[in-house]
């Protein structure tokens, strides 16, 4: 597709800021109407579930509009800027193009370069020939090689699905029986299965049609009577078998979006608004029990090793302090390689267990923004002091609010210090889509018993919760009963360290 033309009106779209964040609140615009803009010039701070961003803008010209205030939440593929291109040349382009994701990865939007306001080599352009350098797939130009779009979904005529401008992205209709649906979540095609929903009959509301679990849910919203008793068999209707809810016509019907709950809440109640990381925390952790039995273990242990070890280690470096929550954490490492299925993931679709090449160690941070969980990448290819250092620096990140979202994703296990906050130990809420989650308590002196004598011992408690479909309690019970060894006799993990 050809981009627009000089003088013209361009939206640009607030595009896909990684890991499949559907949706950031607006925290700050870096300009206002009237303003010119360069191209690949940040002109909104956006906050998503994860992270705090500088949007670019992909072409420049003049603001025209800004969609939204400061405060306000905008969905992915919903317009955020409006620009009146420059006839002529553009503005010119900084010298190094920023980008709102990390290194980590870069930035999607949507498929359709013309509907977002992107540009394409060699074509006519609102800012003229150059396009943007920044890496918004979807938007600017390409040095060289061929698009790597897929060509439009063609339905039973032959002819391309119609679309019409819109503040969402152009949905893309589910091909005829056999081709593979839009979907790409196993979560969403096992929700649509439990509920004889065909996915591939679908509008998708996400990236490119893409069919997400929330477009299952209004299908199931809109048919009460097909999903609400599971006992009643699913009808077949048409002669190829399909389900009762495929339409017959080769243009899919959008689901019907479910009534509005009404507001039962107490009179005079205030409404507090959550900030995006505690949104996103709480919709994980209601997944999590949701999906995932867990269990829970927990053991006492005599810390008095561990804090000489502490002690140890600290006066011989001054310099690279190696903190508690860094010992558990090597302590779980080891442990980790002696009983993989805690380090691995259940595959409810082929009903396998997923077992990463290393750990992937998150820890909980709590945050004045919220609780996040950052992750230290290859945990296992650490030193305890480099774990250390990588957990204090990972922790000022995630206060600061500048942690990639690449940091807050991809966990395979994850450690606590409960103690931090006075508690004796918890029963956590595992970080989906992770197995198990490991935590230790505040550290107070107890009675102990001591070979034959009782004595005064600075105690813990350690815990573990676990998904129940990883492993047995045998299993996890040998894993937990390793790490309070290791706090009481670490110098056990010589030979491992």
């Amino acid at each position: 597709m050809s981009g627009a033309q000089d003088g013209e009106v361009r939206r640009f779209l607030l595009p896909d800021l990684g890991e499949g964040l559907t949706a950031a609140e607006i925290v700050e615009w870096l300009v206002a109407v009237g303003d010119a803009v360069a191209v690949d010039q940040p002109v909104a701070e956006v906050e998503t579930a994860k992270a705090a961003v500088q949007v670019p803008c992909p072409f420049g010209g003049t603001v025209a509009e800004l969609h939204g205030a400061p405060g306000e939440t905008v969905a992915v593929g919903s317009p955020l800027v409006s620009v009146h291109t420059h006839v002529g040349d553009p503005p010119e382009a900084p010298a190094e193009p920023q980008a709102p994701a990390a290194p980590d990865g870069p930035v999607r939007s949507g498929p359709d370069a013309e509907a977002t306001g992107g540009s394409v080599p060699g074509a006519p352009d609102g800012g003229g020939a150059t396009g943007s350098g920044a890496v918004l797939v979807g938007y600017g130009t390409r040095p060289e090689g061929p698009s790597r779009r897929r060509p439009p979904r063609r339905d039973a005529t032959g002819e391309a699905p119609r679309t019409t401008a819109s503040a969402e992205p152009p949905p893309r209709p589910g091909g005829p029986r056999g081709q593979r649906a839009p979907v790409i979540s196993p979560l969403v095609r096992r929700v649509a299965r439990e509920h004889g929903i065909d996915a591939a009959s679908l509008t998708g509301s996400g990236e490119g049609g893409l069919v997400l679990r929330r477009d299952v849910e209004a299908a199931v919203a809109a048919a009460p009577s097909a999903a609400a008793d599971p006992l009643v068999p699913r009808a077949r209707t048409g002669a190829n078998g399909g389900g009762a809810l495929r339409p017959q016509s080769a243009e899919p019907v959008p689901a019907a979006a479910p009534a509005p709950a009404p507001d039962r809440s107490p009179a005079g109640a205030e409404r507090v608004a959550l900030s995006a990381p505690h949104r996103e925390m709480a919709r994980r952790m209601a997944r999590s029990r949701r999906e995932i039995p867990e269990a829970t273990v927990w053991v006492d242990a005599d810390a008095t090793g561990l804090l000489e070890l502490r002690t140890a280690l600290n006066e011989a470096d001054p310099e690279r302090p190696v903190s508690l929550l860094a010992l558990l954490a090597r302590f779980c490492v080891v442990g980790l390689d002696r009983f993989p299925a805690l380090n691995s993931r259940f595959d409810p679709e082929s009903e396998e267990l997923l077992r990463p090449p290393g750990v992937e160690l998150g820890f909980a941070a709590q945050t004045a923004r919220g609780l996040v969980v950052p992750v230290v990448g290859a945990a296992h290819a650490l030193t305890t002091r480099q774990l250390s250092a990588e957990l204090g620096a990972l922790t000022e990140q995630a206060r600061a609010g500048t942690l990639p979202p690449a940091r807050l994703s991809s966990g395979t296990f994850t450690v606590n210090n409960y103690g931090v906050f006075g508690v004796d130990g918890a029963a956590a809420v595992i970080n989906h889509p992770e197995s198990a989650i490991a935590g230790m308590g505040r550290i107070v002196d107890r009675p102990w018993v001591v070979g034959e004598e009782l004595a005064v011992r600075p105690v813990t408690e350690l815990t573990l919760a676990f998904d129940h479909r990883v492993c047995d309690g045998a299993e996890a019970g040998a894993f937990l009963r390793f790490i309070a060894d290791c706090v009481e006799r670490p110098a056990r993990l010589i030979g491992d360290m």
